[in-house]
């Protein structure tokens, strides 16, 4: 049994950087936190990508991949949320409207529990081999670590006055059912796309490609504001991606 290849290797990065996310969230330096979460949405990327290539698939890494998610995209936006509620809670208006709700913060603990859930569920679904059932733990996670990248390089937009909306946004109820409803997003039975090209055309790829042209748009034009919108974007698409395939099938 080879426990080091190179797939392992960038699945145990993709570990490390969720170790250190953790560590870095809890001293206060939630960017810097969000940056390894980014990492180690790479690594874990190539850790599955390099597996194919060079032909390593193993049971052992599979269920590496899984530990490691369950850290990186499970742990760790359980964390984020928690330090943020924290934080606010801690902050002179914190401390008059909820000093008598000091167990809101541990709430954010709830993504950690539905994550462990979606990936148990992900690891025996047969269904979710080309696409997902329920929001991908990488995806919400992305999610909620561009909250504090959002809140550090906030600037207002001819259109948009970022940090107006951030002060909803970071609010503590809003947090709160932030993480309630990405929770139930992560095991909801939605069938979503994946962005896995057998062939790299336009022909048999239009969501895929539509998507990531919009995301791109999105984050060249609204930077850190434009991951959040791009997530909802994923899940709208991938809803009327549904809706138009059932249509079709009820046509013939």
């Amino acid at each position: 049994m080879k426990l080091f290849n190179i797939p392992n290797l960038f699945t145990l990065g993709n570990l490390l950087c969720g170790c250190l996310a953790i560590v870095f969230a809890f001293e206060g330096n939630l960017v810097w936190s969000a940056y390894l979460v980014g990492i180690a949405c790479v690594l874990d990327f190539l850790d599955g990508f390099l597996a194919r290539l060079l032909k390593q698939h193993s049971e052992i890494g599979k269920q590496l991949d899984s530990l490691a998610d369950m850290v990186s995209f499970g742990v760790v936006p359980g964390v984020i949320v928690f330090v943020l509620l924290k934080t606010w809670s801690h902050s002179e208006k914190g401390l008059d409207q909820f000093s008598q709700y000091d167990f809101l913060p541990y709430i954010a603990f709830i993504i950690p529990l539905f994550s462990a859930l979606r990936l148990a569920k992900f690891n025996i679904d047969t269904r979710q081999s080309d696409s997902f059932i329920g929001v991908p733990t990488p995806a919400n996670t992305i999610l909620i670590a561009s909250l504090p990248l959002m809140i550090h390089f906030k600037k207002e937009m001819w259109f948009l006055d970022v940090e107006a909306n951030l002060r909803i946004f970071v609010h503590p109820y809003s947090l709160i059912a932030l993480s309630i409803i990405m929770s139930i997003l992560l095991i909801a039975e939605i069938p979503l796309f994946a962005l896995k090209f057998k062939s790299y055309g336009w022909k048999g790829n239009e969501i895929r490609w539509s998507f990531l042209a919009l995301s791109v748009i999105l984050l060249a034009t609204l930077q850190f504001v434009g991951i959040p919108l791009a997530i909802v974007l994923y899940v709208l698409m991938s809803v009327g991606n549904n809706l138009v395939k059932r249509k079709v099938a009820g046509d013939r």
